[in-house]
């Protein structure tokens, strides 16, 4: 027998109904802002119990947006974790704000409530937890936290749209909520993402910085014109999202309550096998939580160990991923003046951590292989 396939850590799952959604557009008069963004963004913020959703070009674009919108800028700072993708923190950099981090509880990989609190001060503007894995950050600590330092709480839930905790969304617990569509996440636009808040004034703020700070409504117009007249009245960016994705995003939401039940079960059939395994720990769920499982994540040991498991897994033919290499630790943050060891949980985290393959569209066969190919390097390598 050949080598079977590499079997991805994440994959997108398209089927013909999403093809028609699409083709439906492209043959209409709409390809760039139309209906269909309208109609993604009215199903988005009943999908997270909030009045309103933004629909962006990526995930990125909606922690940028969502920043300006909320006064990031030269002066303050945004609070937020090491460990997750560079963009969190990278986004308050491009308004000219500070980064600030707070270690990681070590058995979750989420923020620490209590390391937030020995940080947070009155500079902070934000508090950005991450919602890693899929697993909501504690929003009841974290949000008392920030009404003392007098700043507000914005959810990076890029990992968990779906997941709840005490049976709400991140953007319920937090003032804002920002998520992608990015082909490995929960279901994709392709390249996308949203900002979902309650707060009317953040969601008019989101909706101009993406349409580069243009201003039509008459009544908030600075000076008269003739019909047709708009003011650009602040900075912002093209970050709108086209109705072509937003019609793919669309018919990926009918299809994800069973999506997430199907991430859910796989989780639960890995939890119950590698429950033997004596050199692995596998996902902590936090009390309340019922996780959008985003990522699988197991942790070695022996972190001197890691790499090599890592290798053997890849060998084998598993796409395993590293989530993620502490963002501290960039170059970028080095020369801003962070330095190993400033967050020892974190960077432990990260040294032990191995995504594995998880997405709907995996089959029980896929499931198996992945749960045997991880016992076989176990035995072999740890």
């Amino acid at each position: 027998m050949g080598r079977q396939a590499a079997l991805p850590y994440g994959r997108q799952w398209v089927d013909e109904q999403d093809i028609d959604a699409v083709v439906e557009v492209l043959r209409g008069d709409w390809l760039t802002t139309g209906p269909a963004v309208d109609g993604f963004e009215l199903g988005l913020a009943e999908h997270a119990g909030v009045r309103h959703a933004v629909a962006v070009n990526s995930g990125t674009a909606a922690l940028h947006c969502v920043y300006a919108a909320a006064g990031v800028g030269p002066g303050n700072q945004i609070l937020t974790t090491p460990l997750t993708f560079a963009a969190t923190a990278t986004a308050a950099l491009h308004l000219g704000a500070r980064v600030s981090f707070a270690d990681i509880e070590p058995a979750t990989g989420l923020i620490d409530p209590d390391a937030v609190a020995a940080v947070v001060d009155r500079r902070t503007r934000l508090v950005v937890p991450v919602d890693f894995a899929g697993h909501l950050a504690d929003y009841a600590s974290i949000g008392k936290l920030a009404a003392q330092a007098g700043c507000d709480v914005v959810s990076d839930a890029a990992h968990a749209f779906g997941a709840t905790r005490g049976g709400r969304t991140s953007a319920q617990l937090a003032d804002a909520a920002t998520t992608s569509f990015h082909p490995v996440k929960g279901f994709t636009t392709g390249e996308g993402g949203a900002v979902l808040t309650q707060r009317s004034d953040w969601a008019e703020g989101v909706a101009r910085f993406r349409n580069h700070g243009i201003v039509k409504e008459p009544g908030s117009l600075l000076h008269e014109g003739g019909a047709g007249h708009y003011e650009v009245q602040s900075l912002g960016l093209n970050y709108r999202l086209p109705d072509i994705l937003c019609a793919l995003g669309a018919s990926q939401l009918g299809r994800f309550d069973g999506f997430l039940e199907r991430r859910r079960a796989i989780a639960a059939h890995y939890d119950r096998e590698f429950a033997s395994l004596g050199a692995i720990e596998t996902p902590t769920t936090g009390r309340d939580c019922e996780p959008s499982w985003h990522l699988y994540v197991i942790r070695v040991f022996e972190a001197r160990r890691r790499d090599a498991f890592f290798d053997a897994l890849r060998e084998a033919g598993l796409g395993v991923q590293l989530h993620y290499p502490p963002v501290h630790l960039h170059p970028l943050f080095e020369d801003l003046g962070f330095r190993r060891g400033q967050f020892p949980m974190a960077e432990d985290f990260a040294a032990r951590a191995i995504s594995l393959p998880l997405f709907p569209a995996m089959s029980d066969d896929d499931t198996v292989r992945v749960i045997e190919t991880v016992h076989a390097c176990v035995r072999d390598v740890l």
